[in-house]
Parts: structure tokens; sequence; C-alpha cells
């Protein structure tokens, strides 16, 4: 089942002057940094920022994606109303999204630690 939240991912407008905002303003440690994502370190949560969903979505746009840590993603995801289908993501991750009754965005990760250990190292290297 569920181990931790993982991650809290909120969707902006403007990456870059959200990730200055968050580093700067809050103080938080950037752990890397891309063009469609950028990470911060906050008590053993990732605070994760990305741009605004396009399209039309049946999600609640104001609310940001909340991600639980679990040891086998295929079993977790059964019976919940998918809106992202389970797929591996570069950076080491099987991932699916999903929504609660009000449309709050969900997401449940397998992380495969070596791999994201190794991009993540790489992504600490560029700006957003």
């Amino acid at each position: 089942m569920i181990k931790t939240v993982w991650c809290i991912t909120s969707y902006v407008s403007d990456l870059e002057k959200a990730a200055e905002f968050y580093e700067e303003s809050l103080g938080l440690e950037k752990k890397y940094g891309y063009s469609s994502y950028v990470g911060f370190e906050c008590g053993g949560v990732e605070i994760g920022l990305i741009p605004k969903l396009t399209g039309r979505q049946k999600v609640n746009p104001l609310s940001p994606s909340v991600e639980f840590l679990v040891n086998d993603v295929e079993k977790v995801y059964k019976g919940v109303k998918i809106i992202k289908e389970l797929h591996e993501k570069h950076w080491g991750v099987k991932q699916a999204s999903f929504t609660d009754p009000d449309g709050n965005i969900l997401e449940i990760a397998q992380i495969n630690w070596k791999k994201y250990f190794m991009v993540s190292a790489e992504g600490a290297k560029k700006k957003p």
C-alpha cells in the first residue's frame, strides 16, 4: 500500500518566476530543474512545480497534485478513476494519475532509485 507522500506538485503559470519564489523567498533547496519541472526539498517531501495543464482535463486546475510512494504501483491503482494510465518516466518512475471524488489529482509512484539519482544529479546542474 501507500508508504508516504513523495511529492506535492503545484501547477504554475510561469515556471521560472515560481521557481525563483520558492528558492529565494521561501528558502527551499532546489534539488533539480528542467524546462518542464522544478523540484525542491522540503523536510523529506518534494515540492514540485510544473507548467499549468492545458486542454480539457476533468481535474481541479487549482488543486496541487499529491503523489504517494508505493512498493508496487500495479496493485495500488486499481479501482480508481484514471486520468493518466500507468506509464514509465525516463527518470526511473512508474506512475499513474487519478482523481478523488472532487477532481483533485492524486498520483502513485514506484521509483527505481538508481536511475532516479543518476537523472537527478544531471538535473541539479541545470536551470529551469
